[in-house]
C-alpha cells in the first residue's frame, strides 16, 4: 500500500510558517526564512500522515503541481485570483524531499490530476488530500479527517455535480444559482447523466458548450484522460447518452 499525498499544501503551509518579517522602517520590509524549520515541519506532517495508518507501514509518494496548468488553455482566468507568490524556500524544500521520497510532478498538471492518474493506473493505494475534488477518483480517500471508500459510480457522479455547481475557489462558475446541494437534488430526481447536465444549463439560458467547458475544468484526470505518448491530457468528451444512474437508485457502470 502506498500513500499518494497531495504535498502542495503541506509544503506551502510549512514554508509560510517558517517565514519571519523584519520591518526596517523607511518603507523597507524584509521577509526571511529558515530552510531547516520549513523542511523539518514538512517531514513532521508527512510522518503524522503515515502514523494514521498504523496497521501498515505505507510507502509514500509526494505529488506536486507543475508550474504551468493545462486548464488555463481552457479558461484563461482559471485560478487567476490564486496566482500568489510561493513562500520562501518552497522550491528548495521540494528539491530536498526528492532525496528521501518519490516525488511526482507531471507536465502541465496539478497535483490532483497526477494523483488521479496514478491512483487509477495503480489501484489499491490511498489518496491523502483535503481537496473535495478528489472525491471523483474511485478508491480510498483520506481527507485528513476521515477515510472514505469512493466506488466506481460515486466518483463520476461527483464530477457531474461539480460540473453544475462550479467551484468559486478554482474560478469556474458552473450554473449561476446552483450549488452542490441543489445540483445533487436535480441529479437524484432526473438521473446522473450528461443530458441532465445539458438540460439544466439550458434552463438557465446557457449552452452545451458552457456545460462542456465547466465539465472539463471540473474533471480530475484519470489514466483514461491522459496521452502518455505525448505527455498531455485528453479533453473529456462525453457521449450524448453518457449516464451513471437513471435516478431510481440503481447503479450501473458509467456509459462513456
Amino acid at each position: 500500500m502506498k500513500l499518494l499525498i497531495d504535498a502542495d499544501f503541506i509544503v506551502y503551509k510549512a514554508c509560510a510558517a517558517a517565514e519571519t518579517e523584519i520591518d526596517w522602517g523607511d518603507d523597507v520590509i524584509l521577509v526571511t526564512s529558515k530552510f531547516s524549520d520549513a523542511y523539518k515541519a514538512t517531514i513532521r506532517e508527512i510522518s503524522k500522515l503515515k502514523g494514521k495508518f498504523i496497521w501498515d507501514v505505507p510507502e509514500v509518494i509526494l505529488f506536486f503541481s507543475d508550474s504551468t496548468n493545462f486548464r488555463k488553455e481552457i479558461l484563461a482566468d482559471y485560478k487567476g485570483h490564486r496566482n500568489r507568490k510561493k513562500p520562501c524556500g518552497y522550491k528548495r524544500v521540494i528539491r530536498a524531499l526528492k532525496d528521501t521520497y518519490e516525488v511526482i510532478i507531471m507536465p502541465t498538471l496539478e497535483a490532483d490530476d497526477a494523483m488521479g492518474i496514478y491512483a487509477t493506473k495503480n489501484p489499491g493505494n490511498i489518496i491523502c488530500s483535503p481537496d473535495k475534488d478528489m472525491r471523483q477518483i474511485p478508491g480510498r480517500l483520506y481527507d485528513m479527517e476521515n477515510l472514505t471508500l469512493i466506488n466506481e459510480t460515486d466518483g463520476p457522479k461527483w464530477h457531474l455535480v461539480q460540473s453544475c455547481s462550479g467551484d468559486q475557489t478554482d474560478g469556474y462558475s458552473g450554473i449561476p444559482g446552483i450549488g452542490v446541494k441543489r445540483a445533487t437534488t436535480i441529479f437524484e430526481s432526473k438521473g446522473y447523466s450528461w443530458k441532465t447536465v445539458v438540460d439544466t444549463y439550458k434552463e438557465k439560458d446557457l449552452t452545451e458548450d458552457d456545460a462542456l467547458l465547466n465539465a472539463r475544468l471540473a474533471r480530475i484526470l484519470t489514466v483514461e484522460d491522459y496521452d502518455f505518448a505525448n505527455n498531455k491530457p485528453i479533453p473529456w468528451t462525453p457521449r450524448a447518452d453518457y449516464k451513471i444512474d437513471d435516478g431510481t437508485g440503481s447503479k450501473a457502470k458509467a456509459v462513456v
